[in-house]
């Protein structure tokens, strides 16, 4: 007896998507894992490279969560491309005109409808579970080791650091007369944000202006500076370096010259670093106030 044309289609339909799928999971897989490995081979540490097609290279544990992220998200649409692709090709090959003359008049398959409403939905909860973990992540600071507050202005950043006696500076763009061998253009700063390598870094980002952004590719942070309001983000440094990154919010003329440079050094660089800047700021001298009560209790 001649298989009814309902269900010839509906055989077909399944064993062309069965076969599709297993060949396109790996191809995907393949091609993700080769696309990852080249883009990571490109980047470098801290800043954009020539020719870089992949994600900078992490340097803290919630850009590594991302760029994990962003792998797993590149397999899953290569396939589904790949997929829809094929299918493409085989009903323009296999059901024009010429080759298939008389048309079925199937109007409806419950299986295949059943599979392209199930398959989507599995498809989301997979995204949907590493997304929501990531997000959980990037917003639940740790309890911090080190406060910086970021404050964006028309177009430089200026660094505070609260929990070291309270000294303020300003970092702006170094021009490209001035630079020297090995620093990047467009990236260079006269003064860093100095941080320790291994320690929470929490961040409180203003604007003093307009809006500007506050991002570092290489931790995985980018957060608004809004007048007005305090947002923060957090990041944990795991290499010691030259970080860098830049305003990434229109701000006006200047905005592609408003970059942000991070050093990471160990503990006894970073609490050198820090009575230095503290003797710049006047900040290890005792104030008039405490000056007088000494010597009010002398007397």
């Amino acid at each position: 007896m001649q298989m009814p044309v309902f269900s010839r289609l509906s055989a077909y339909a399944v064993t062309m998507a069965a076969v599709t799928m297993a060949a396109v999971t790996i191809g995907a897989v393949t091609m993700g894992a080769l696309l990852a490995g080249a883009g990571t081979a490109l980047a470098a540490v801290g800043q954009p490279s020539p020719w870089g097609m992949d994600l900078q290279e992490a340097a803290s544990p919630v850009m590594a969560d991302i760029t994990s992220f962003h792998n797993l998200l590149l397999v899953i649409i290569t396939a589904i491309v790949v997929f829809v692709l094929i299918l493409l090709i085989t009903v323009m090959v296999r059901f024009n005109a010429r080759a298939n003359p008389t048309p079925s008049r199937t109007t409806h398959n419950s299986l295949i409808e059943v599979i392209w409403t199930i398959l989507p939905v599995i498809i989301l909860v997979l995204i949907a579970i590493p997304s929501f973990r990531l997000l959980f992540v990037q917003l639940d600071t740790p309890k911090p080791d080190l406060t910086v507050k970021a404050t964006g202005k028309q177009w430089y950043w200026s660094y505070n650091y609260p929990d070291n006696g309270n000294f303020e500076f300003d970092s702006l763009i170094v021009e490209d007369k001035d630079l020297k061998p090995g620093q990047p253009r467009l990236l260079t700063v006269d003064n860093e944000m100095v941080v320790p390598v291994n320690k929470v870094v929490h961040v409180l980002v203003t604007g003093g202006d307009v809006i500007h952004s506050f991002a570092v590719p290489s931790f995985g942070i980018k957060i608004d500076a809004v007048p007005g309001r305090l947002n923060d983000t957090w990041f944990k440094a795991t290499s010691e370096g030259l970080f860098h990154g830049q305003c990434s919010e229109l701000c006006g003329k200047d905005h592609a010259f408003m970059p942000i440079t991070v050093r990471v050094v160990n503990d006894a660089e970073f609490a050198a670093w820090v009575e230095t800047e503290k003797k710049n700021a006047g900040l290890d001298r005792a104030s008039p106030t405490a000056v007088a009560a000494a010597g009010a209790a002398a007397r």
